[in-house]
């Protein structure tokens, strides 16, 4: 099971190669408050002092330190780093150490070694330089924070395969020129590391501090609330107040943690002034645990910290590596799709660029057409959004026209005495039914033309959402794209005039002769006298109107004056002659009738408008007031009106308006119902099916030309990147499937 770790350091290396962290490997990640003693147990595990040592926050970046023990006779990675591989090796490690040529590797003990840089350090002084100017380069000099992280590697003959990850001290208060959110920062990156499932929680605390107001146990709690994967460090056990022991808390009585407890003693700040060496440290934490805590000596202290975390790392590992390969084939499987949806390098243009518009085309018309193999689910596309156009938009805005909108009975009247010219009218002409009606069709053709922009508009979208594939090529050379979008604006453009002079003509049509004879329209204008013969004759009506105003009883006017009887006397001549008058046009007028016009079979005689007690009441005083006044001339006529005041309709009249909006009605619903069927066929033939069969003709016209497809065949940097990318992590993903497959079963236990 020791094999375990050197391959999570080999997976490790791949995935850092290439920057990627979608895959969460196995580590041991360090946190505590600041100054609580983190750097001084990572040294004391490796056995060496290299970390940026001080007061304050130290450590501003986190360090992703991999611990390999190397002996002597390990000539594996030796032999590698001193760039003379054997030809077995070169072939196995070459991804892993290509990066590299490192020379005196061979026979030395222990050497570090950055993923930053190619040079080996054999001096730990100065891997901890190097340590401080990486982090200055990108964090910074003030006191501040940076999420990228330093990768390290120890080599040595003294340390236990492990991965460490140290991280930024909790702090509470911004000093110096620390931002005000500093302590939210370093809380998201700690968290960052401690919330991936397969690492282990190493949560370091000082001994002369109370456990209950541990900051990392409180967060590994947040994390990991059943403490399975939690071990707690105790350090500083030496600076306990007097009369105080750690007994309670490494035993597990204050705070129980799942894993365990384990207590270290730590150099002093004095101590690293005066260098002490770790291995004399060692003895010291011994003798002393030996002395304070005899009976718990075997199980603390940093040797057995160290080759705790060996046991719990190995098991650990051993339990996320068949999820760790899963994921592993899932990505490789993932990124070969992504790999393949960018494209391979273009050899021969000529044919891919005849290839892109064939596949464009198929795409376009399929789209439309219903027939793609990718059909939407979420939204209407392509041949459905022009078919909820006809149906849904247009034909409800047809039918929301009324056919008699804008029409007023007055406009009726005036259209109607317009036709007659100079004589009055007996009978409703049929000038003004054609000149109201077709003023009533043309409201049909602006909704009519609207329709035609709204399918070329949904004609123009569809070459943005006409199939994945298509989509891939087009993002993949943006001047192919610009192209075909402009040869397909272009040929939507010139159709657009034709098929809107159609819809035009269309509506054209119908005002050029208004088919009164149409079946269903004959059958509306037979119902219109058969309405007009249940009303009761109006000559009738006007002579018992004036019947009590010709019999009025004399002993009425017995109490009125002289003159009052003379103005009723020669008011009743007045009105018998008008009555005989009357009789005498009635007579004339059914001579007439016999002659007819359109409607003069159902159409009865006009009223006298003198008869209607409006007029006979208001025209009969003033016609007094002007034989008796000798101030006005008799001839004097008022202007003719330009416009018609609102007044009360005579019976006559509301009739003839009666039968005119009857007929506009039914010819109108006639004409709606012909258009609503003609204009979606007009566009679909000169718009829609003329796009489809001519697109690709067009498309190799104007772009399958030679000297062009050089232009128009070059990637975008997007995608380029983007490609390479995506190959370089299936070429890792690759690598960490082969590395994981060496394992054997034997190697788990």
């Amino acid at each position: 099971m020791e094999a375990l770790i050197p391959v999570i350091n080999k997976l490790q290396d791949v995935f850092n190669t290439v920057g990627s962290d979608s895959i969460q490997l196995p580590q041991i990640v360090v946190l505590g408050s600041q100054s609580s003693g983190k750097s001084s147990v990572i040294e004391s595990v490796v056995g060496r002092s290299f970390l940026p040592r001080g007061t304050g926050i130290v450590t501003r970046r986190p360090l992703i330190l991999q611990l390999i023990y190397c002996p002597l006779e390990d000539r594996e990675h030796r032999s590698a780093e001193n760039g003379k591989p054997s030809l077995a090796n070169a072939f196995k490690y070459t991804f892993e150490l290509s990066l590299f040529v490192v020379t005196g590797t061979v026979n030395a003990e222990e050497w570090g070694r950055f993923l930053h840089t190619k040079k080996c350090f054999t001096d730990f002084n100065d891997i901890r330089r190097e340590i401080e100017n990486e982090t200055e380069r990108v964090a910074g000099s003030n006191k501040g924070i940076c999420p990228e992280p330093i990768n390290l590697k120890i080599f040595s003959t003294r340390v236990v395969n492990l991965t460490l990850v140290d991280l930024p001290g909790i702090t509470k208060v911004p000093v110096g020129d620390q931002p005000e959110d500093i302590e939210a920062q370093i809380k998201d990156l700690v968290v960052k590391y401690i919330e991936n499932p397969n690492s282990i929680i190493l949560a370091v605390t000082a001994a002369n501090t109370d456990m209950a107001t541990s900051e990392a146990l409180k967060l590994a709690k947040d994390v990991d609330p059943d403490g399975r994967r939690t071990l707690a460090v105790v350090t500083k056990l030496d600076l306990m107040d007097a009369g105080t022991d750690a007994i309670d808390i490494l035993c597990g009585r204050v705070i129980p943690v799942k894993l365990g407890i384990i207590g270290v003693m730590n150099r002093s700040q004095q101590d690293i002034i005066d260098k002490k060496d770790i291995d004399e440290q060692m003895k010291d934490e011994a003798a002393f645990l030996q002395r304070k805590y005899p009976t718990l000596a075997t199980r603390n202290g940093t040797p057995y910290l160290a080759k705790t975390l060996n046991r719990l790392l190995m098991h650990h590992i051993r339990d996320c590596l068949p999820d760790l390969k899963t994921r592993v084939n899932i990505m490789s499987t993932q990124f070969q799709s992504l790999l393949n949806s960018y494209g391979e390098d273009v050899s021969d243009k000529s044919q891919t660029l005849l290839h892109i518009i064939t596949k464009f085309s198929s795409a376009y018309c399929t789209t439309i057409e219903g027939t793609a193999r990718n059909i939407e689910t979420t939204e209407l596309c392509g041949g459905a959004r022009l078919c909820y156009i006809f149906h849904e938009i247009f034909g409800r805005t047809l039918d929301s026209i009324h056919p008699l909108a804008g029409l007023t009975k007055m406009d009726i009247l005036t259209a109607i005495r317009n036709a007659t010219g100079p004589r009055p009218a007996l009978f409703v002409p049929e000038v003004s039914f054609e000149l109201l009606v077709k003023r009533q069709i043309r409201r049909l053709e602006e909704p009519s033309l609207r329709c035609v922009e709204l399918i070329h508009e949904e004609m123009q979208r569809i070459v943005q959402h006409c199939g994945n594939e298509v989509q891939q090529e087009m993002l993949r050379f943006p001047k192919l794209h610009e192209k075909i979008v402009d040869v397909v604006t272009q040929l939507l453009r010139c159709r657009l005039p034709a098929t809107n002079v159609m819809v035009e003509n269309i509506v054209a049509i119908e005002l050029a002769y208004i088919n009164t004879k149409h079946p269903d329209f004959h059958k509306e204008a037979a119902l219109v006298p058969s309405l007009l013969k249940t009303d009761t004759d109006p000559y009738s009506q006007s002579r018992r109107a004036n019947t009590p105003r010709n019999n009025m009883s004399p002993q009425v006017s017995s109490h009125n004056s002289v003159s009052q009887n003379q103005q009723q006397q020669s008011q009743a001549q007045l009105q018998t002659q008008q009555q005989q008058q009357n009789e005498n046009h009635e007579q004339n007028h059914v001579s007439e009738n016999s002659t007819g016009s359109w409607l003069s079979n159902i159409l009865p005689p006009a009223p006298n408008r003198p008869d209607s007690i409006e007029n006979s009441a208001s025209n009969t005083p003033v016609h007094n007031n002007m034989m008796v006044s000798p101030l006005k001339p008799v001839n004097l006529l008022p202007d003719v009106p330009a416009l018609h005041n609102p007044r009360r309709l005579t019976d006559k009249e509301q009739k003839d308006c009666d039968v005119i909006e009857r007929l506009i009605k039914s010819y109108f619903y006639i004409v709606r119902k012909s258009i609503q069927d003609s204009v979606p066929k007009a566009i679909m033939h000169f718009l829609v099916n003329y796009v489809k069969d001519n697109l690709q003709s067009e498309l190799v016209t104007h772009l399958y030309k030679s000297e062009k497809a050089e232009t128009l065949l070059n990637e975008s940097d997007h995608i380029a990147v983007r490609r390479k990318e995506a190959a370089d992590m299936l070429k890792a993903l690759t690598r960490a499937n082969h590395i994981i497959s060496e394992i054997r079963e034997t190697h788990m236990w």
